[in-house]
């Protein structure tokens, strides 16, 4: 579990690096995006995944580890839009955005070990198609819930679904570090 952790905090810390970046060049655009529409751009990432994985091709030339950030950051903005008040501000100092994100990472982690502590390592005997597999359930599980206005009868809600997609687009990140 210790080697997990530390490779866990190395990728948090590039992506959370990628998105402050971007952070500095678009500013909050991101929060103009309804709720459905940042689901949707996981989808996107996650369905190129899936592509390049079946076919082999990757034509854009962006690579599978990028999008695999891409779906860390953009469920932190999913996570950041449900959990924090922020009301579409687009002038969010950079500080303030830091700690909302190290917010939402700090609780998906926690997610991470207890399920590590119950499941073990499993994920780390999955391929990584397996794993693209289930983000793409977790996609499609939010997108009924949204289209459902929010309810559930038993299942978890969005944010739960959320970290889910983290944790394992993390674990893929990890795995295919190993295979270099």
């Amino acid at each position: 579990m210790k080697k997990t952790l530390s490779q866990y905090d190395e990728i948090v810390k590039r992506c959370k690096n990628l998105f402050l970046k971007k952070n500095t060049d678009y500013g909050t655009a991101w929060t103009i995006l309804r709720p459905s529409s940042v689901t949707d751009q996981c989808l996107i990432k996650a369905a190129r995944i899936r592509s390049i994985q079946e076919r082999e091709i990757n034509v854009v030339g962006d690579s599978v580890e990028d999008e695999f950030v891409g779906i860390i950051n953009y469920s932190i903005i999913a996570l950041i839009q449900l959990n924090e008040a922020i009301n579409n501000r687009e002038d969010i100092p950079t500080d303030e955005l830091s700690m909302m994100y190290d917010r939402q990472i700090n609780q998906t982690k926690e997610l991470m070990v207890a399920k590590n502590s119950d499941y073990g390592e499993v994920w780390r005997e999955m391929r990584v198609s397996s794993i693209t597999d289930m983000i793409l359930q977790k996609i499609r599980r939010i997108r009924q819930i949204e289209n459902q206005s929010g309810k559930t009868l038993v299942s978890e809600g969005i944010d739960a679904n959320y970290s889910d997609m983290i944790n394992y687009a993390i674990f893929a990140l990890i795995l295919l570090s190993e295979q270099i």
